[in-house]
């Protein structure tokens, strides 16, 4: 697949990213580039018509607005946009609600496989799995980590 599957509906993916993950709307154009190559990764390996369905499910996010707030949802305020996509996530139907989950997991997987997210969060994948599990010197340094005192009280 050699054509891009985010750019004609770049716009409503990042609206939905930046609400799933508030943290998103902070993003420089490099790490939204990488985030998107990661979810155009993930989308490459699949059937055509999963790609288009995917497209289409976007659209479906970014003019179903129209008919009760008479904007679309790019150019929602942050809680209608909440609004929204929590109306997908508990809607009755079956397909809606896989559509948002699917699209809301394509969004964490690219948010969060990038190596500062994983960095600031502490986070240590590593390809040796269990076997790279850390040594005794280094459980005893993260226990001594200090944490917010509302954390230790609790």
């Amino acid at each position: 697949m050699s054509e891009s599957v985010l750019a004609p509906v770049q716009a409503t993916f990042r609206a939905v990213a930046e609400t799933v993950v508030p943290e998103a709307a902070s993003l420089r154009p490099e790490a939204w580039r990488e985030l998107e190559a990661v979810v155009e990764s993930a989308l490459a390996s699949r059937p055509e018509t999963m790609r288009r369905q995917f497209v289409l499910f976007l659209r479906l996010i970014e003019y179903l607005p129209l008919v009760r707030h008479f904007r679309r949802f790019s150019h929602l305020s942050a809680d209608r946009r909440t609004t929204v996509l929590h109306g997908l996530e508990s809607s009755r139907h079956l397909l809606m609600r896989r559509g948002f989950w699917g699209v809301r997991t394509l969004v964490f997987m690219g948010y969060y496989t990038r190596d500062d997210v994983q960095g600031a969060l502490g986070y240590r994948a590593h390809p040796n799995g269990w076997s790279a599990r850390r040594t005794t010197g280094e459980m005893r340094a993260a226990a001594a980590e200090p944490f917010g005192e509302e954390l230790r009280d609790a």
